[in-house]
């Protein structure tokens, strides 16, 4: 098929168009393109060798280890296996850096030659595989490049780094952990905080950014449905709770659909149900396990109001005993929903526009997904945070999917292998400049 080739003088003023790094801009694009094999080396080590949740010990003496050899001062072993980096240059603001540590239990399939082959004890003593299935890998990488850039270019800075490296994102444990341990009140209180996270359809070299909500508050609840077991003969002498269970699930649709607003976004799941043993038995109890996604606090309290009386009248109008009514658990650090401050955000996207050029900077929707980074703004007083998409996925593959209208691997499947140099390149240089930025002089 015949193409339109644009004239030459076209042609360069369409190149001109692209955003081009000059003065402090060229200085950082230069150092990460001398710096990217190295850190390519990096990312492969951390790659291959994952720790699950809880277990990153070694990951964490990595992190620790680039940090000290670059002049940070050092602190390990926060809330866990938690790093702190302090680097103070002079008078200023302070700007906290966060990159996450740990790996999923899950076994790679990507066939790549640095894959994962690791299988570890997890924290309940547990034979688990282990892979960097959500793209830890890639946020310490970039986060090292950044501890680089900012030392190589102190004299372009003017304040203190404070670079953390945060155990079991993946259980939602480890930013409160951190915080219990006096994070905020040991080392410099930020008056930023900075993050960013591995997206799965995004080309790599791009980066998304989103204006105030971008990840859900998410709750995990486990409810236990309990009856009066017998034979499966006599249904009438019994009081079966996998019937009640049944209508439990049926009932909670309605929490989402005629109890909360249709312009809150609001998602309760059932995501797994047992119960019973035989075909003829009527057993005692049914367990189930939710998820619950929402973004406003509000929102997320009466959603659980609502799972309490949904479960607790459904089993008394079954004429369920009061000794035997359905017992629910919400688990415990739950994950606070992610809202990004819209001025900081805002100054950020003109940052990576300077850094990568329009086209490379796109807007993104929210997601219901959650990350307990959002608990580093919601210490009082509040600090402002902003966390941006770092793109991963091999544009060629991106283009085709869109095309052809298939599905990525998404993020926390065996198949996900994002491409690591355009992204990792993309990560330091937004991110340093962010940092720059907010530190100028």
């Amino acid at each position: 098929m015949f193409r339109y080739a644009p004239a030459l003088p076209a042609l360069l003023l369409s190149l001109s168009l692209v955003a081009q790094p000059s003065g402090p801009d060229k200085k950082v694009a230069d150092f990460v393109d001398r710096s990217l094999p190295e850190l390519v080396t990096f990312y492969k080590d951390l790659h291959a060798n994952p720790e699950v949740s809880f277990m990153e010990q070694q990951t964490a003496a990595k992190v620790a280890a680039q940090l000290r050899g670059l002049g940070f001062a050092v602190t390990e072993n926060l809330g866990g296996h938690g790093v702190v980096g302090v680097l103070k240059n002079g008078d200023g603001p302070t700007v906290l850096v966060r990159t996450d540590l740990d790996a999923l239990p899950v076994a790679e399939q990507t066939g790549l030659p640095y894959a994962s082959q690791v299988r570890m004890k997890d924290d309940a003593g547990n034979e688990v595989p282990a892979m960097h299935a959500c793209g830890h890998d890639l946020h310490m990488t970039v986060f090292t490049g950044v501890a680089r850039t900012l030392t190589q270019f102190k004299d372009d800075w003017k304040g203190t780094v404070v670079m953390i490296g945060q155990p079991a994102e993946e259980r939602s444990g480890g930013a409160i952990a951190m915080l219990r341990e006096g994070l905020y009140t040991k080392f410099p209180r930020p008056d930023y905080a900075l993050a960013l996270h591995t997206n799965a359809t995004l080309p790599a070299g791009k980066v998304g950014y989103t204006e105030g909500p971008v990840m859900a508050n998410v709750d995990a609840v486990d409810i236990t449905v309990r009856g009066v077991g017998g034979h499966g003969a006599l249904p009438h002498t019994t009081k079966d709770p996998i019937v009640l269970a049944a209508q439990i699930v049926l009932a909670l649709q309605t929490v989402v659909s005629r109890q909360t607003s249709p312009f809150d976004p609001c998602v309760v799941t059932v995501g797994s149900i047992h119960g019973g043993t035989q075909f003829n038995i009527i057993p005692d109890q049914v367990e189930l396990k939710l998820t619950l996604r929402s973004y406003s606090d509000v929102v997320r309290n009466n959603t659980i109001e609502a799972i309490k009386r949904i479960i607790k009248g459904t089993a008394e109008a079954a004429g369920v005993p009061q000794d035997r009514l359905p017992a629910i658990k919400i688990r415990e650090p739950y994950t606070p929903s992610t809202v990004n401050d819209v001025p900081l955000t805002r100054r950020l996207t003109g940052v990576f526009t300077r850094v990568l050029g329009k086209e490379n900077v796109v807007a993104t929707p929210p997601s219901t997904v959650g990350e307990d980074f959002s608990r580093f703004g919601r210490e009082t007083p509040n600090v402002p945070i902003c966390m941006y998409w770092l793109g991963a996925v091999d544009p060629k593959k991106a283009e085709e999917s869109a095309k052809a209208g298939t599905g990525l691997p998404s993020l926390h499947s065996a198949l996900f292998a994002p491409l690591p140099e355009p992204a990792i390149r993309a990560g330091i240089r937004t991110m340093s400049a962010s940092v720059m930025d907010l530190l100028k002089k």
